[in-house]
């Protein structure tokens, strides 16, 4: 039986340019923190370990973590996400709430990787490193150490490019970030775009 591979999504941040805590930020009436729980659901993922910090969210099925240290930036919550993934799974893989087009067909293909002998798995758009990324177990410490301030696991990524197994993805979403209420317009604007149109009713 393949040991499991956990989801870690990081949601803690208080979204200070966007107004509100981006956890709690709706898109087509769905809010962000469990857009991030069903991106990692279907993607393959299992258990999910949500990390909250600016807000507090009740998650059903999810181990629901809280980063005290939240306000130190991403790097923290990195830290009590993998911290909190039970010893059952042998490697993570780690989605930001703040990028809600971003596909379950790349956490599915990280986990692929993964499971093909990639230890450490970046979903690329175009060949651009950006999220999410599968690390496995043994290189938690390293990637835990190196994360200070608001940087997850990039300063580990790029301390150790040998490692980094790169998976394109263009074709199962796009990587955009929801810092200011420009970017959520723009976001809703396209997942608008995207929804098919009603069909029109009888009269």
């Amino acid at each position: 039986m393949e040991t499991p591979v956990a989801g870690v999504l990081l949601a803690a941040g208080e979204g200070r340019r966007l107004g509100s805590p981006k956890a709690l930020v709706e898109l087509g009436g769905v809010r962000l923190v469990d857009r991030g729980v069903t991106l990692l659901r279907e993607g393959g993922t299992a258990p999910v370990v949500a990390v909250m910090g600016a807000a507090v969210v009740e998650l059903l099925g999810v181990i629901t973590v809280h980063n005290p240290d939240w306000r130190t930036g991403m790097g923290s919550s990195l830290a009590a996400g993998l911290s909190s993934v039970p010893v059952s799974a042998e490697a993570a893989v780690v989605a930001l709430v703040d990028q809600p087009l971003v596909g379950s067909g790349s956490v599915r293909r990280l986990i692929a990787a993964y499971r093909a002998g990639a230890r450490v798995a970046v979903a690329a758009y175009h060949g651009q490193p950006r999220n999410p990324v599968l690390l496995a177990r043994e290189h938690w410490p390293a990637a835990i150490a190196l994360a200070e301030g608001d940087v997850g696991a990039r300063p580990f990524l790029r301390a150790h490019p040998d490692l980094v197994t790169l998976v394109e993805c263009a074709d199962t979403g796009r990587p955009d970030d929801v810092d200011t209420p420009e970017d959520l317009a723009r976001i809703v604007a396209i997942v608008a775009a995207a929804e098919p149109a009603a069909e029109p009713t009888a009269s």
